[in-house]
């Protein structure tokens, strides 16, 4: 099967052909585009096929939101996107909408060694079910169901779950952004928005001010999460290096909330660009301590595998993966 395949998020709208043939899939043409510049994604698959020329019937769109009845209103978008209103307005004969960690889901089991980092080995012996967690400009959480023969994605919404304190700073925290937002869940803080939200915190709560550099470079225009992540593993903002500190031990413990909700013995997938571009600071320990502080659940946690996803283009190989599946 040839189709059009595509991961719409918040920040970057990605395209590519793909060719699937049994289990496997081959991806060629894939290109990304910043999708807050376009006003529709048709604008953006109209570009991309007037770029490479491409030619398909069919189409998979994995999109960051939630989908119901071939429809989602991006959650991180001003886009409403139709399964029916895309096959017309592209000239498709058939377009799918799933979540997009449902399709980074469908795309785990066929990662290689490669395409993985581990965080923990977890017990090699173990199987049963798994879950992809994602921090990037949301929080995206999937679940995969074990049959005994194989596993079946499935996509959740759990990132808007509320966001529970467990010491003193984190109740601190926690009213702190319900002064701001209201309800506080887990996404306002373990995401790129999240990272600012704590930085912001913990400038407030110490009472101090932003470093001068730190400020001009983002009035500079700069992703401000990303420009804190940078000063705090070239140790040069120790506020910058708390923030990243409390982030990870945050996203540890969603990330073991997901993985006991789902029982997750053959392991837990941590996707998105955060965890692709701060492997060092992940690997620290803050991240796996925070996983594992489940009280008397803490030596199941330790037979968990805990895996980064290297592969970018996993969204777009899982998006035809599930296609050829059905």
């Amino acid at each position: 099967m040839r189709l059009l395949v595509g991961d719409i998020g918040g920040t970057k709208t990605a395209l590519g052909l793909a060719e699937t043939d049994g289990g496997s899939v081959r991806l060629s043409e894939t290109r990304r585009y910043p999708s807050a510049s376009f006003g529709s994604l048709d604008q953006i698959v109209q570009r991309y096929l007037l770029e490479t020329g491409v030619h398909c019937r069919f189409a998979v769109f994995a999109v960051a939101g939630p989908v119901h009845d071939q429809r989602c209103e991006t959650t991180n978008l001003p886009w409403v996107l139709d399964a029916e209103s895309l096959e017309q307005g592209l000239d498709l004969t058939c377009v799918e909408l799933i979540n997009d960690l449902e399709a980074v889901a469908w795309g785990v089991p066929i990662l290689g060694a490669d395409d993985l980092a581990e965080l923990h080995p977890g017990d090699p012996h173990s199987q049963g079910n798994a879950c992809v967690v994602a921090a990037g400009t949301g929080l995206g959480q999937a679940g995969l169901f074990w049959d005994g023969l194989r596993h079946h994605a499935f996509a959740t919404e759990g990132g808007h779950s509320d966001f529970a304190p467990a010491d003193d700073l984190e109740f601190a925290l926690l009213a702190h952004l319900k002064s701001r937002f209201g309800r506080v869940s887990w996404e306002r803080v373990v995401s790129g928005p999240g990272i600012v939200n704590l930085f912001e915190f913990l400038c407030f709560h110490h009472g101090v001010q932003v470093p001068d550099w730190l400020s001009a470079a983002i009035n500079a225009g700069g992703d401000t999460a990303a420009i804190i992540a940078q000063a705090a593993a070239e140790e040069r903002c120790p506020l910058c290096r708390e923030t990243m500190n409390l982030f990870m031990r945050l996203y540890g413990r969603e990330a073991g909330n997901v993985a006991l909700k789902h029982m997750a013995l053959g392991g837990v997938y941590l996707g998105g660009g955060i965890a692709l571009k701060n492997l060092a600071c992940l690997r620290r320990g803050g991240f796996l301590e925070g996983f594992f502080d489940k009280g008397r659940m803490g030596s199941l946690m330790r037979r968990m595998p805990v895996r980064v996803i290297l592969q970018p283009n996993t969204p777009l190989l899982g998006a035809a993966r599930f296609m050829a599946l059905q």
